[in-house]
């Protein structure tokens, strides 16, 4: 459920047509929340609908002309309430990432206990994979079955260690930042 606060978090850094949105997608927050252009159209109507964005007024009008879109403070008051509601991690699609974008804009409310939980998770995820590799797959334990599985593990594990060493990373420029940011 994050593409729409994919999109009320670009909006809110620029207002912005859909075509400039799929095209920032492109270029930043689609390395880590992808969306098709149909995508983002439709979750813009859906926005528009709720009242959490708003059409701006044409500065010219003209037949065709592409319209712009800007958060409303329903829209921004709703991104603020889910960049600091707590989140498991997902594989793949982490809308942590993303809610640190939109804390960017938003404010760090709730964010530093979140990523102290996920590390957490994820030094325990780390140790059960590390459990399980010493117990199933000890040393001469090589078929190619073996093998296979142990490589979709060590990428479990490989994952794991990133994340752990990011949320450690984070945690140290979260204590650098200034009160209130």
């Amino acid at each position: 459920m994050s593409l729409p606060h994919a999109i009320l978090t670009a909006l809110l850094e620029k207002p912005s047509s859909g075509l400039e949105l799929t095209r920032r997608f492109d270029r930043s927050i689609g390395y880590f929340w992808s969306a098709t252009h149909q995508q983002i159209y439709r979750e813009l109507g859906k926005l528009e609908a709720d009242g959490l964005i708003r059409t701006l007024p044409a500065e010219q009008s003209a037949r065709g002309q592409k319209k712009s879109y800007e958060v409303l403070p329903a829209g921004r008051a709703e991104l603020a309430r889910w960049s600091a509601a707590a989140q498991d991690p997902k594989p793949l699609r982490d809308a942590l990432l993303l809610r640190l974008r939109a804390a960017a804009v938003v404010g760090t409310a709730g964010i530093q206990d979140d990523l102290r939980r996920h590390l957490e998770l994820h030094e325990r995820q780390l140790a059960e994979y590390r459990e399980i590799e010493e117990r199933d797959f000890p040393p001469g334990r090589d078929g190619a079955q073996d093998r296979l599985r142990h490589l979709v593990l060590r990428a479990g594990i490989d994952l794991e260690t990133f994340w752990t060493r990011w949320l450690e990373h984070a945690l140290e420029e979260f204590a650098e930042l200034p009160d209130g940011a």
